[in-house]
């Protein structure tokens, strides 16, 4: 048995935290907001995952030291926007080679860093991973099948992390690749805004496989051009993450998107999906890495000029079509 902290008591946190405990591991739930806390030691539930009863004894808290002393592992799952805040803050309480794996998914816009990036700076004695893929809260919170990939430095530790969380319905395979891992995570959600703004436009599947392709080939031209690894843009963090998060009304992204193809603001969307909307923060960090390693990425220019400059969404689409004439893939030699 191992004693686990979540930090963060939104419903990724609270799925991971359920199914750590049904794993055999005692699992403490911290969160800075006092009213998160309460709600979940009264209530033994999360409000946006009804029906998902938390156990009597699992430990909730509003105590830094608490959650962060003599814990085999801690599961970064505070919002992109509070991971260095959260980092910062327990920073000191933290052991040399202390176990820290981050789920949450973004890119500092003012650094253009990635999460774990952002740990690793604040806390530089962590031994620092990554855990991402298609896993929706609200499936994985009500056991259904669900495969994702843990990342790490090193192989023991990926092993580690595997033994940890993987069980019959929730399978996890493991890679080297932090980097590729987490752009694919972070990314993915600036193309279900568009996917999303698709549907809200009244698009239809065409629409919707055509950006998903074309979206992955974004994500992966500017992922290998930092350093990730392509196959990593083909597995689950890559494709698989695109298509669900796509595809799916659980996709907080996606359910933004809509709204704003129907016609809403970025903000008036943020404030009817009432969660943390990931795309939006990522969006611009992506234009500036983009800059950074000189990569074209049309689809998620377009998103930021929705959301940002004022662009209507149905001019996006058409200058997106619009385009230049391309070759699909462009190393496939015509024959002689």
């Amino acid at each position: 048995m191992a004693k686990v902290c979540v930090l963060g008591g939104g419903t990724w946190g609270i799925a991971l935290a359920l199914l750590l405990y049904k794993n055999g591991h005692e699992v403490t739930v911290w969160s800075a907001l006092s009213t998160e806390i309460e709600m979940l030691s009264t209530a033994h539930e999360h409000k946006m995952l009804p029906g998902v009863k938390l156990p009597e004894d699992m430990i909730f808290t509003t105590d830094d030291k608490e959650a962060v002393k003599g814990k085999d592992l801690l599961i970064m799952a505070v919002a992109s926007s509070f991971t260095r805040t959260t980092a910062r803050r327990i920073s000191g309480l933290v052991e040399p080679g202390q176990k820290i794996v981050n789920v949450a998914k973004g890119i500092e816009e003012n650094t253009l860093m990635t999460l774990s990036q952002i740990v690793e700076e604040e806390i530089p004695r962590a031994d620092v991973a990554v855990l991402s893929g298609p896993s929706h809260a609200e499936e994985v919170s009500r056991g259904i099948p669900t495969t994702i990939v843990v990342g790490a430095k090193s192989r023991a530790t990926a092993e580690y992390l595997q033994n940890l969380f993987m069980n019959e319905v929730f399978r996890v395979y493991t890679s080297p690749d932090i980097l590729g891992i987490e752009l694919g995570g972070s990314l993915k959600n600036v193309v279900a805004l568009a996917a999303g703004i698709a549907d809200g436009l009244g698009y239809g599947d065409n629409t919707k496989a055509a950006l998903i392709t074309r979206g992955i080939t974004e994500i992966a031209r500017l992922g290998t051009a930092m350093g990730g690894k392509f196959e990593t843009f083909c597995g689950l963090t890559g494709i698989g993450d695109l298509i669900v998060t796509c595809a799916s009304m659980h996709s907080r992204n996606r359910r933004a998107g809509i709204l704003i193809g129907q016609g809403k603001t970025m903000e008036e969307a943020m404030k009817e999906v009432q969660m943390v909307v990931e795309g939006v923060y990522s969006a611009k960090a992506a234009m500036g890495l983009a800059k950074k390693y000189n990569v074209q990425l049309p689809i998620i220019e377009q998103v930021n000029a929705v959301l940002f400059e004022g662009k209507s969404a149905d001019q996006a689409v058409r200058d997106l079509m619009l385009r230049d004439k391309k070759l699909e893939v462009s190393d496939i030699p015509w024959p002689e």
